[in-house]
């Protein structure tokens, strides 16, 4: 019996995925095209659907705690933590976002190219899945990381706090109301305020594409924290508290796909161990099949490789930064930008928004050597564009605004 509820949920999670790939995939949700279209068209369609399914996921996991179907205090990975690694979530969201723009897109966009033929994407997956193993299942991360994050964590259970959820932090310091229910309220309140914005782009609702990738993915979202955080994840949890041979990866956890990566990997190098197959897995196979999908009934797909060296190598480096930024940050533009923050997790925020400035910082950079040409030296062009999003003053600037 504990075997069959195991597959049940992990049928259903694949399911989720398999709705999910095929929308993303027909609707080009895509957030560093979101970036891309904000930064250098001044665009925000994409941008808003991307905080919609953002507002979508915090109403349901608000809805969800308001009436104790489930809590996300103790998830996979442990957004909630009251071990605050400020620079880990800083650091490997910058990787991130640097990374994902020099490979051509996050990790659910890797996975939606696959699906349309993109060979370039699968060198990536596998790349950033060995980095992400690496640091997961070896002394890498130890040896590298370990010890000067360690040092610069902050033990919020100091403070007379349980989480970093901003709802448990602001009752500790404003002495305001049950932490419960100031989440929900919280919660539902910021939901609000994206999706009024979100309605108000001239870009938004112009594409109806944007409005429908929003509503699945936000929902897809909520979905699997119901599947695996509700009765039929406990029913599981449960079952595997007494089982001899457990399963990888059984907790309460929503989409994320940096980590999962490398867990597909380490599944596929010994395929008949059944128990590695986690809910992971599962969604990358998901994605990957819902976008393939899509792409042969659309008659899509089509195969895509590396047009030079330099693409080759651009795309190498930006998977080793996915891997190891996105193990770092504890998720990717889905898992920190979506699941992590429809928890109200402090460090989910810090990791979204440092994701989306080393994006843009990437692109702005690219930009200008792309314009310059041999004229622009990369230090040129990173004060430049340091200049442009207004963080360094403009006496510090080296190349003109094109």
């Amino acid at each position: 019996m504990d075997v069959e509820i195991q597959n049940q949920l992990l049928v259903y999670v694949f399911g989720v995925a398999v709705i999910m790939g095929a929308v993303v995939n027909k609707t080009n949700f895509c957030t560093m095209g979101a970036i891309s279209d904000w930064v250098n068209m001044g665009k925000t369609g994409r941008l808003w659907a991307w905080f919609s399914a953002i507002a979508l996921a915090m109403i349901g996991v608000a809805l969800f705690e308001a009436f104790n179907v489930l809590s996300v205090d103790s998830t996979l990975p442990p957004y909630r933590s009251a071990q605050f690694a400020w620079l880990r979530y800083i650091l490997g969201g910058l990787l991130f976002g640097i990374g994902m723009t020099l490979a051509g897109g996050c990790g659910n966009k890797t996975l939606i190219n696959i699906g349309g033929g993109n060979m370039k994407s699968l060198m990536v997956l596998v790349i950033a899945g060995f980095m992400a193993y690496l640091m997961t299942k070896t002394s890498f991360y130890e040896l590298v990381f370990y010890g000067w994050i360690n040092a610069s964590t902050i033990d919020l259970t100091e403070y007379g706090m349980r989480s970093q959820a901003l709802p448990e932090m602001l009752s500790v310091f404003t002495g305001i109301g049950n932490a419960s229910i100031l989440g929900s309220v919280l919660g539902i309140t910021i939901a609000v305020v994206l999706l009024f914005f979100a309605v108000r782009s001239k870009h938004f609702l112009k594409n109806i594409n944007n409005v429908i990738a929003a509503v699945v993915v936000g929902l897809a979202i909520t979905a699997a924290w119901y599947l695996t955080g509700g009765p039929l994840g406990q029913g599981v949890i449960e079952a595997v508290d007494w089982m001899d041979a457990k399963p990888l990866g059984v907790g309460v956890q929503s989409f994320t796909f940096i980590n999962p990566m490398g867990e597909t990997l380490y599944y596929l190098v010994d395929p008949a161990n059944l128990l590695r197959i986690t809910f992971g897995v599962m969604a990358v196979a998901g994605v990957i099949s819902g976008s393939l999908g899509y792409a042969l009934v659309a008659k899509k797909f089509s195969l895509v490789w590396f047009n030079s060296m330099m693409d080759f190598a651009k795309h190498v480096i930006g998977a080793i930064l996915m891997g190891v930024g996105g193990v770092l940050a504890m998720g990717c533009t889905i898992g920190q930008g979506i699941s992590g923050t429809s928890t109200l997790a402090l460090g989910s925020f810090l990791a979204l928004g440092s994701i989306i400035f080393g994006s843009a910082l990437t692109m702005k950079i690219q930009y200008y050597q792309m314009v310059y040409d041999d004229e622009a030296t990369f230090l040129g062009a990173f004060l430049s564009s340091l200049v442009d999003m207004r963080v360094l003053p403009n006496g510090l600037r080296r190349l003109e605004q094109p």
